[in-house]
């Protein structure tokens, strides 16, 4: 009787899971961008949607397997990334409030581009039959895409830790991060750095786009309502990869036990209000890192 009465807390604790794996997937691009480069990114939002849109096209031109699209659509928007870090960001660094300016100019255009060319009506992302069902073990069940959504996103979290603190390249990232000058020093180019490193982010939110389309319909407007909350994860998170993931999930965790008890809506509201609460007391976030200096 008692494990009866826990099943509705136990199904809303492995929803969280899922709730989390998405905000941490649509944080993680903009955690990397903002830990590394420095640069707070409001075109993140627009950058997940063209990966959602890169998705759709693929799949209605070529007919391009959805698993084959996940690739692809990182590909498509880190090498977009790379062509506005190079064109535009790179010489705004150390501007904050120009990088601010310039990367909302970039989510305009990217939107009113994707508007030109699509339309605005919405467009949707096949999957196979088999990611369309549940799975329940018990009295407890899940998604097989939500599943699929939470391997992907472990994947991807192992992938980027291995990047950034097992090779050579995570160790350059790391000492321009430190101290720019002293890198250089070294023969680390930084600026070759800030470039990977944007694309990289700019690739991942590509991937969360295209996973997000199937969540829900494709819009040019799609961004951002994910960005609010990747934005959220990467501030109470305080701008680290293992931050990111522990905001995540304890962000996730109890919008799903709060809209249990309530409602999806009163449980957004109560999360956000007990975020600010927290920054009121621990500005930096949870895993707080030392400062850049550039």
């Amino acid at each position: 009787m008692h494990l009866l009465d826990a099943v509705p807390l136990i199904n809303a604790l492995i929803l969280g899971l899922s709730i989390a794996s998405i905000w941490l997937i649509a944080a993680l691009g903009l955690t990397i961008i903002y830990g590394t480069v420095g640069v707070i990114n409001m075109a993140h939002g627009e950058f997940i949607m063209v990966g959602a849109y890169t998705s759709y096209a693929l799949q209605s031109s070529i007919g391009l397997p959805f698993l084959l699209c996940l690739p692809a659509s990182f590909a498509v928007v880190a090498l977009v990334g790379l062509v506005i870090e190079r064109g535009l960001i790179r010489y705004l660094y150390n501007r904050p409030l120009d990088t601010l300016l310039a990367t909302w100019g970039v989510s305009l255009v990217l939107m009113q581009g994707v508007r030109l060319i699509f339309g605005s009506d919405p467009k949707y992302i096949a999957v196979p039959q088999i990611f369309q069902d549940n799975l329940a073990f018990g009295p407890f069940g899940l998604s097989v895409f939500r599943l699929v959504v939470i391997a992907i996103t472990a994947a991807v979290v192992a992938a980027t830790a291995w990047l950034f603190y097992r090779t050579r390249f995570g160790m350059q990232v790391r000492a321009v991060m430190q101290n720019k000058e002293m890198a250089a020093s070294f023969g680390i180019d930084a600026d070759r750095v800030y470039m990977i490193t944007f694309a990289i982010g700019a690739g991942l939110a590509g991937l969360a786009g295209s996973l997000f389309g199937v969540l829900a319909i494709v819009l040019p407007t799609m961004g951002t309502a994910y960005v609010v909350q990747a934005f959220l994860v990467v501030v109470v998170g305080g701008g680290s990869l293992v931050g990111s993931v522990a905001a995540a999930g304890l962000t996730g965790e109890l919008q799903s036990v709060f809209a249990l008890f309530s409602n999806d809506t009163f449980a957004r509201f109560l999360l956000y209000v007990l975020i600010v609460v927290f920054l009121r007391f621990r500005p930096r976030g949870l895993f707080a890192v030392a400062k850049a200096r550039r």
